[in-house]
Parts: structure tokens; sequence; C-alpha cells
């Protein structure tokens, strides 16, 4: 079998806003105050009196062609084999231009330790086989889908099969490997130019 080629789905249809993968994240990293690696964007769609409130859960992309190890000088930032992107807190300057290069503004410098950091779908977790990402296992309605893209057989790779999704900015060319399904053209904008934290 190929080696795992990790991927994650987001299923906007079942998100209820609930933040429980946010707060998740947050216990599992220890991610201070003012900070996150993943969190909800909330968003409005539609005109009076048709107006809703919609939810996009946001987190690093692993993309298969990150800008953002390209720019670093000290190459902290780098991509792992099986398609996380890592960042080595030991060799990370701070420098921040990582978070320059991000289109999807997932990175924050710790204000403690002055170093890059953000999302790695809690590879320590995954890699010592303590289950899947913190965020996945707090969602009380199955909103994420997190496995190996490799294998046919995964959840997640029969869902891409299956289910029409799409990556948030695709045209950036990082080629990111988080996929929605009910993200549409609007949302999608909204998404992008801010929305609500």
């Amino acid at each position: 079998m190929a080696e795992p080629r990790y991927a994650f789905l987001i299923d906007l249809r079942k998100c209820i806003g609930c933040r429980a993968c946010q707060v998740a994240c947050k216990a599992e990293n220890d991610v201070p105050l003012g900070v996150y690696r993943t969190w909800v964007k909330e968003v409005e769609k539609g005109r009076y009196p048709k107006v809703r409130r919609h939810f996009t859960p946001i987190l690093c992309n692993q993309c298969e062609k990150p800008a953002c190890t390209t720019v670093c000088p000290v190459i902290a930032t780098y991509s792992m084999p099986n398609g996380i992107v890592y960042i080595d807190p030991h060799r990370c300057i701070g420098c921040g231009y990582c978070m320059a290069a991000c289109p999807y503004a997932v990175r924050y410098i710790h204000p403690v330790r002055k170093v890059a950091e953000k999302c790695d779908w809690c590879w320590p977790r995954v890699r010592d086989g303590y289950g899947p990402p913190a965020c996945v296992s707090a969602c009380p309605t199955g909103v994420m889908t997190f496995g190996d893209a490799n294998d046919p057989e995964s959840e997640i790779s029969r869902l891409l099969a299956r289910e029409a999704t799409v990556p948030l900015k695709p045209e950036s060319g990082n080629r990111p490997q988080v996929f929605y399904i009910g993200l549409d053209d609007e949302a999608a904008r909204l998404v992008a130019e801010g929305g609500e934290e």
C-alpha cells in the first residue's frame, strides 16, 4: 500500500457553529488566548428579510504546493511525505514570511515563544495512534472527516469520490488539501473577505 497522504473534508451542511472544534484545538495544542489554529468563520448570506448565518471552519490546508515553505529563510517550514506542512519550532526565527505567503491567514506568531505556529492536523496525536485530529473528535455533528486519501477504502476517499467538493482559494495555486461540501461561491467569497470569527 502507498504511504499515507492525508486530506481533510468539511461538510458545511452539518455545521451548527458550536465551535467545539475551535475549543478542542486550543486545548489539545495549548494555543494561547487571542490566536487560533482552527476557528469558525461566520458569514451572513442573503438579503433582508431572507438572511442566514453560515459557518465555515478554517484550518491549515496542508497544501501540496505550499507557498509558505518556499519563503522560509531557515527551512523551518516544510512538507512531510504524508502531506502535512510542519513547522520546526527549533529552527523558526519568527520572521513572519510564512504568514505573509499563506493565502488562508492560518498562521500566527506565538506571543511567548516568538515562533510561527499553525494547525498541523494534530500530527503528534495522529502519529502516535491517539485518533484523528482533536477537532474531528470533538465535533458533535460529524462535520469533519480526516484520513488517508491514498487508501481507496478510507472514509475520506469514499466521500471525496462521491460528493461534490471544493477547496478554498484554488486560484492560489497551492493545491489545498482541505475540501468543503456545501461551500458555494458567495460563501467562499465572504470567507475570503474576512467574515466574523
